[in-house]
């Protein structure tokens, strides 16, 4: 048996332990603080592991004994993570969205012979890997857009989202700088900006607007024009946009009267605070909606390639629509470094993985055997 160590067993990390202790030749082990997440993965088959995991010293005694590593912890932990997970030795793939370079910790994890795939998710995760699969395959690719979006399947004032994860990683969606490619140089604009409204296949009319979600893509691949957007329900920008500017989401901490006098808060924190309650998706449905479009040339024809994907909530095990795309995605790319078709070490972007044929048939199948398909077009541009 080997021993998969999952750090953070909160929704998605919980999927990820069911999903794996189904897998032959696994034993699953779940490290995390919290007891209701550490009875609900016991439940599931898993073993019970309590750490914080804000500490490095509890993450290496979590993973001493592991073969292969899951990271599922929140973004502001990821990074530190990583490094700890690496210097232990150990391969791991991650789901953590954190907002320092990952190819930081490239030359330690060559020196250590630990691969680390990073950012293996829905959004960045499955687009990154479709990209890297063309790029491999056609003569040249010439642009890549990414339009994703969690949402919930019913609209309710005042909001009309709720949020598939914590609100704060949210609200870092809608104040990052966002970084592009255009004409092959690299762009930064704000968050939030350069709003479109996009059709989609049974979902309707939505808008579409600049997150920084390409992180390795504007590194790692010779593609001259890169766009990321993050899709919601219409309407939702202007309110995010009127929250930013007033400075709901600031940084720095204001004093406030409290109960004994004046306290320092900070913005943010008060804000995600009171999103947390009103974003909470509980056990309503939700749904992810992607659409991936590549353009390029293939043996001498100019092609575009679109993959749509519609995920809802399994009603029959309550898992949530972003649970599943980010969990199982993860849970594919884990399976095909078990099975040997990765064998490089370093930071592996999902863009790079894709460029492995046994790896993205690999991932692309162990989806669709869960139920997340991606339905595919190619067209001819002349």
């Amino acid at each position: 048996m080997r021993q998969i160590c999952v750090l953070g067993g909160g929704r998605v990390g919980s999927l990820m332990a069911r999903d794996l202790a189904r897998s032959e030749g696994f034993a699953i082990r779940v490290a995390d603080v919290s007891d209701d997440n550490l009875a609900r993965v016991e439940a599931d088959g898993a073993e019970p592991f309590k750490a914080d995991l804000s500490r490095p010293d509890e993450i290496r005694r979590a993973i001493a004994d592991a073969d292969l590593v899951v990271g599922a912890v929140p973004s502001f932990l990821g990074f530190q993570m990583l490094e700890t997970v690496i210097g232990a030795g150990k391969d791991i793939v991650d789901i953590s969205f954190f907002e320092e370079d990952p190819f930081a910790l490239d030359g330690k994890a060559r020196e250590q012979g630990v691969t680390a795939i990073i950012d293996c998710g829905i959004a960045p995760g499955t687009g990154n890997i479709l990209l890297g699969h063309l790029v491999a395959s056609l003569d040249r690719v010439e642009r890549y857009r990414c339009y994703v979006g969690g949402l919930p399947a019913r609209r309710t004032w005042p909001w009309e989202y709720k949020a598939p994860f914590c609100p704060d990683d949210v609200i870092e969606e809608y104040t990052r700088p966002t970084r592009l490619k255009e004409r092959g140089e690299i762009v930064v604009r704000p968050a939030l900006s350069d709003l479109e409204l996009v059709d989609l296949p049974e979902i309707g009319t939505l808008e579409a607007f600049n997150t920084d979600g390409l992180r390795t893509l504007l590194v790692t691949v010779d593609v001259p024009d890169l766009q990321e957007k993050t899709m919601r329900y219409p309407g939702h920008v202007d309110r995010m946009r009127a929250l930013r500017e007033t400075g709901f989401f600031g940084e720095e901490p204001i004093e406030v009267p409290g109960t004994d006098g004046k306290v320092r808060v900070r913005p943010r924190d008060f804000t995600s605070q009171l999103l947390f309650d009103a974003w909470r998706l509980g056990e309503d449905d939700d749904l992810v909606v992607e659409q991936v479009i590549v353009d390029g040339v293939d043996e001498g024809k100019r092609v575009r390639y679109t993959w749509d994907l519609l995920d809802r909530r399994n009603p029959e095990t309550g898992d949530t629509a972003m649970a599943r795309t980010t969990g199982f995605t993860c849970t594919a790319a884990l399976r095909a470094l078990a099975a040997g078709h990765w064998t490089e070490p370093g930071i592996v972007a999902p863009e790079v993985l894709g460029q492995n044929e046994a790896c993205f048939r690999a991932i692309l199948d162990d989806l669709a055997a869960r139920g997340v398909t991606f339905r595919e077009r190619v067209e001819t541009l002349g």
